[in-house]
């Protein structure tokens, strides 16, 4: 069953994805990049407020950030944590980095879960391409993945990956054990559409804001009307092949 992921900057804006419904709250900082990582302090609020109602994620941040990614002061208290691999097409050495990040998460707190963020647009963030990543993921027992777009400038998951290639990807994660997450500029008609590729959960920010700007505040109306899409039927689709 796909469920929906909402993305906080705060505490309060925790509060309001729960009141909403959501089920997963994630951690980030929308000003600092696709990816960006919110700081400590504001992660620990967020695990603290949400008090064990859902589950709660934090986003590292790319694994070629400086400082390079690591995990946060709050990690036993965390689902999943996330890292992306921008300006990583290049190089060899992301997967054994993504492992050694990986298992000094799991020595910390070994129910938090990887989740390796592949991106939609993945030539201009000079990442990985997605079905790369997908089956490193699935090589990995308890690991996630996540397929987001990299710029934030109006460019939907669907300008760069057809219906067909999402549908290829669910697929192939759900073969390989390994749940998935799709965002990327989604709105209402963008996840109407793609409920059919059945990702366990739709990841969003800016459709869950005040004037769908995912620089605004989270508004528990519009996460409510989310979570109710999702819960509709699906009437006359069918998977992609």
């Amino acid at each position: 069953m796909t469920r929906l992921l909402v993305s906080v900057r705060s505490a309060a804006e925790a509060e309001a994805a729960l009141a909403g419904g959501a089920a997963l709250i994630d951690v980030k900082e929308p000003a600092r990049g696709a990816l960006g990582r919110a700081d400590d302090a504001t992660i620990a609020d967020v695990v603290r407020v949400v008090a064990g109602r859902a589950p709660v994620s934090a986003a590292l941040g790319e694994l070629r950030d400086e400082p390079r990614a690591k995990t946060p002061a709050c990690l036993t208290s965390l689902t999943f944590v996330k890292c992306g691999l921008a300006a990583c097409a290049t190089e060899d050495g992301w997967r054994s980095e993504l492992d050694a990040l990986a298992d000094a998460a799991r020595q910390a707190a070994p129910l938090c879960r990887m989740v390796a963020v592949a991106y939609a647009d993945w030539r201009r963030a000079r990442s990985p391409a997605p079905d790369e990543i997908c089956a490193f993921v699935c090589q990995r027992p308890g690991w996630g993945f996540l397929l987001d777009t990299w710029a934030k400038d109006g460019l939907t998951l669907l300008d760069w990956l057809s219906r067909v290639e999402l549908d290829r990807l669910c697929r192939v994660c759900r073969d390989g054990g390994a749940p998935i997450a799709l965002a990327g500029s989604l709105g209402r008609s963008l996840i109407r559409t793609l409920k059919p590729t059945d990702p366990d959960w739709f990841a969003v920010r800016g459709a869950a804001c005040h004037g769908l700007q995912r620089t605004a505040v989270i508004d528990a109306d519009k996460v409510r009307d989310l979570v109710d899409l999702i819960a509709e039927p699906i009437r006359g689709a069918s998977r992609a092949s």
